[in-house]
């Protein structure tokens, strides 16, 4: 029975064994400040984080058995699956910080399609791309893969979900640029998105909370007391932390972090805002040094792939951490708007937790079949 989970040497050998050593200490260091957030708050976040830490490990490991080549024949399915879970939601979904995407099952445990569906379109568009042999830059090649990027984005901002929408925008426009599109091209379709957003402004698509979201973010001092009251609490414990921090609270303090007591969702979406207070602008850039890295491998992993399908799949996941982690951290310092969009391996979450596992896991399984043939 446990030679069906054994992993050939010859095979193993070339995995990427930096990338899965980061991914692990970034997420142990998230179970830290989940806990510092959570400590004195009723639930055990840190315990079920880290069951959702151990399962993940285990999901990936044994992702790693299946050569990544077999997802080509389920691409589809998994594609247009998850189109039905979307549509579902406007009938069965329920509704979770103003955007109805969540399907809730019995038993309290809530699931989110668009946070599959991302995954979906990158899956989605590697396969097309490969079928295309790259050629992009063709009309009809290029108008099919805008498509396939259109329809669930439409359908996840109709939720209304703008933060999602964003991550497979941006998404999209990665592989596009690791494919080779022309830069006009591309350019041209920043301009075109910008005029979408204008006439988006004034459309019931963008409702009345996230313009004011957008106006709090351009104009911070006026409405630092009512809109922008999170970001300006969130920016005061960042400041607290200062160079070294304030320190982990590991022993029988019973005082609770400035962030923990005054941000709300500082265990999920201002988890950055925990860290900087905790352990300083010191802390937060070896964080970032992690992050530098992990994201450095997935390039490295996306050029010695065997294949287009497989570089074109580490191009999307690529673009989701990078868009992820300058979202996020850039909406508790005040440069972003605020979104759900949470940090990646850190921010509390189980299915967000396991969804990015399987990315990462999907990126070392490619890693370890970089070479057509083993001897």
């Amino acid at each position: 029975m446990l030679k069906k989970f054994k992993i050939d040497i010859k095979v193993l050998k070339e995995m990427d064994f930096t990338l899965f050593i980061v991914t692990i200490l970034i997420s142990l260091f998230g179970i830290i400040n989940i806990y510092e957030a959570t400590r004195m708050m009723k639930g055990n976040f840190t315990r079920n984080q880290l069951i959702f830490l151990l399962i993940s490990v285990v999901i990936l490991y044994i992702s790693l058995h299946f050569d990544y080549s077999l997802l080509r024949n389920y691409v589809e399915i998994f594609y247009w699956g998850n189109i039905v879970l979307l549509i579902a939601t406007k009938f069965i979904g329920v509704t979770v910080n103003g955007a109805q995407g969540w399907i809730r099952f019995p038993g309290g445990y809530q699931f989110q399609p668009a946070e599959f569906m991302k995954f979906a379109m990158i899956l989605m568009l590697a396969k097309k791309m490969d079928q295309f042999d790259l050629k992009v830059n063709d009309f009809k090649n290029f108008m099919i893969l805008v498509a396939y990027c259109v329809l669930p984005m439409g359908i996840i901002m109709k939720q209304p979900d703008m933060g999602m929408a964003m991550v497979c925008f941006f998404i999209a426009l990665g592989i596009f640029f690791c494919a080779g599109l022309d830069y006009k091209i591309i350019g041209g379709g920043l301009i075109a998105v910008l005029l979408g957003i204008i006439i988006l402004w004034n459309s019931p698509l963008i409702k009345d909370y996230q313009k004011t979201r957008v106006r709090a973010l351009l104009n911070q001092e006026a409405d630092e007391l009512s809109t922008n009251l999170q970001l300006t609490q969130s920016m005061i414990g960042i400041g607290s932390g200062g160079i070294l921090g304030t320190g982990p609270s590991f022993g029988s303090d019973t005082s609770r972090s400035y962030v923990a007591a005054f941000v709300p969702e500082s265990e999920t979406d201002f988890i950055f805002a925990i860290i900087a207070e905790h352990w300083g602008t010191i802390g937060s850039t070896i964080l970032l040094i992690l992050y530098g890295i992990l994201i450095y491998r997935m390039i490295v992993d996306a050029k010695e792939a065997k294949d287009i399908f497989g570089s074109m799949i580490c191009a999307g996941f690529t673009s989701y951490f990078i868009f992820a982690i300058l979202q996020n951290i850039g909406m508790t310092i005040g440069i972003m708007p605020i979104t759900g969009i949470t940090l990646p391996l850190v921010s509390s979450g189980g299915s967000s937790l396991v969804t990015t596992f399987i990315a990462i896991a999907l990126i070392l399984n490619i890693s370890m079949r970089k070479k057509k043939i083993y001897f």
